[in-house]
């Protein structure tokens, strides 16, 4: 009987990770496995197979368990091997044993890889532009999840979902993902913050919002030898009669070391930064179509007026909204990952991690498409890329090398087609239409709600 576990291997190979046959070849997925020390069982669902299978599993509309074993069970079918049994158990305890570093450690290095690709006219001043934000999702109600990542204080005891806190720092050009934290909601979103600033390099920019236009974040920044766009906190006031002016609505300026040190943040830490430094405000009008023009004042490191002149950074900064919010937004409503349904910590992670794998994989098609072409990747359809990625995945996994080439030229051609139209007056007010049926809300947990019917 022919190896059910290469089989599957290798139409996993040809099919969900086929846009990353370059980026991601399968011996750096080998040297990562050996790095951890994972060993092989006879098993159908190896490693690498449970990797792809968790990716594909998210890509589908069908996220269960039940789904992503009945398409490996029918691809086995087609390609003459006995399929494994119907039973999700084994497929899920697979997926449990995955260690969780290994699929962090994917994310970084395609988003990395993907950078290296594009050319070098395409970036911002010769520049990699990061976006940061933060963002939260739901997970089930276990106690495990509760005991690691509780509830909002202001639910009832059993009443709430755990929730997580995460902060995801995107390419601005490719949108891959470069790389995320994860923490209880009771962790400040900057705490975790500077500790993506770790992964910066000095030919990086990170652009954010006014959450992080403070002193600190800016020195810190800059201590990576990366530079900060960030959207000046509300608290400090901006008087550009002073400093060395550069332009109308521009100037440097000498900011101070705040005299005490901020909350989540040791003294230790705190002594160290400069006493001084200097930074550069300007002020940007920001026109979006169908909205009013929007002025707001950002401040930056970027002191060279006349290399970051202030339409270059008026044009960086109104392309964080699609960069940033949009992303988080592709990733939990059109992914799905604003409720995950895994029962422990442990696994929670593992699926982000593999939420923000297929999300990059869909984002390098994406990437792919419009290399060649006039268009950006953001003027692109996410929902119609992730449709037409879907409909090929069997058919790629079943044909020959040089169909499999054309399956996928065909790919790409049908993804550049799918453009964003432009709609202008898309702001709706937020509110209900369809009535929700008069259940009460839940005031108790449901262990005493179930006691109390059954008496």
């Amino acid at each position: 009987m022919p190896n059910r576990a290469s089989i599957l291997k290798q139409q996993f190979l040809q099919s969900v990770a086929l846009p990353w046959k370059e980026l991601l070849p399968d011996s750096k997925v080998q040297e990562l496995l050996a790095l951890e020390n994972i060993r092989y069982y006879s098993s159908v669902y190896t490693p690498i197979v449970t990797l792809w299978a968790m990716v594909c599993q998210i890509l589908d509309p069908d996220k269960s368990l039940s789904q992503a074993v009945k398409r490996m069970s029918t691809w086995l079918s087609v390609a003459g091997a006995q399929p494994p049994s119907s039973d999700t158990g084994a497929y899920s305890k697979a997926r449990q044993r995955l260690p969780e570093r290994f699929v962090q450690q994917l994310v970084p290095i395609v988003a990395e890889a993907l950078e290296k690709q594009v050319p070098i006219e395409q970036q911002w001043c010769g520049r990699s532009v990061r976006v940061l934000d933060g963002t939260t999702v739901l997970m089930s109600d276990t106690a495990t999840n509760q005991a690691e990542y509780p509830q909002h204080s202001n639910q009832k005891t059993g009443c709430g979902f755990p929730i997580a806190k995460m902060v995801v720092l995107f390419s601005l050009l490719t949108g891959a993902v470069v790389s995320a934290g994860i923490a209880s909601l009771a962790t400040s979103e900057i705490v975790m913050s500077r500790l993506l600033y770790a992964n910066l390099v000095p030919s990086d920019v990170i652009l954010a919002d006014r959450a992080y236009g403070n002193y600190v974040d800016l020195v810190l920044v800059k201590q990576q030898g990366a530079d900060a766009v960030f959207r000046k906190n509300h608290l400090r006031k901006t008087d550009f009669r002073r400093g060395k002016k550069l332009g109308i609505g521009d100037h440097q300026v000498v900011w101070n070391k705040p005299p005490h040190c901020p909350k989540h943040m040791s003294h230790e830490d705190f002594e160290e930064l400069p006493s001084n430094f200097i930074v550069r405000e300007v002020c940007l009008r920001i026109k979006r179509r169908g909205f009013r023009q929007e002025r707001i004042i950002v401040v930056t490191t970027l002191l060279d007026a006349k290399r970051y002149t202030v339409d270059k950074l008026t044009l960086l900064y109104g392309l964080r909204w699609g960069a940033a919010e949009v992303s988080l937004r592709h990733l939990k409503t059109t992914l799905k990952m604003e409720m995950l349904t895994a029962k422990t910590p442990a696994m929670v992670r593992k699926d982000i991690w593999a939420h923000l794998l297929a999300y990059t994989l869909l984002r390098t098609i994406m990437w792919q498409a419009v290399s060649s072409s006039e268009h950006t990747a953001f003027q692109l359809s996410f929902q119609s890329t992730r449709q037409q990625f879907n409909q090929l995945l069997t058919l790629l996994a079943a044909t020959g090398k040089h169909q499999q080439r054309q399956w996928h030229q065909f790919l790409l051609e049908q993804v550049a087609t799918n453009l964003l139209m432009m709609r202008p007056h898309r702001s709706e007010p937020r509110v209900l239409k369809h009535r929700p049926k008069p259940y009460p809300r839940m005031q108790e947990p449901r262990s005493i709600l179930k006691s109390k019917q059954a008496r």
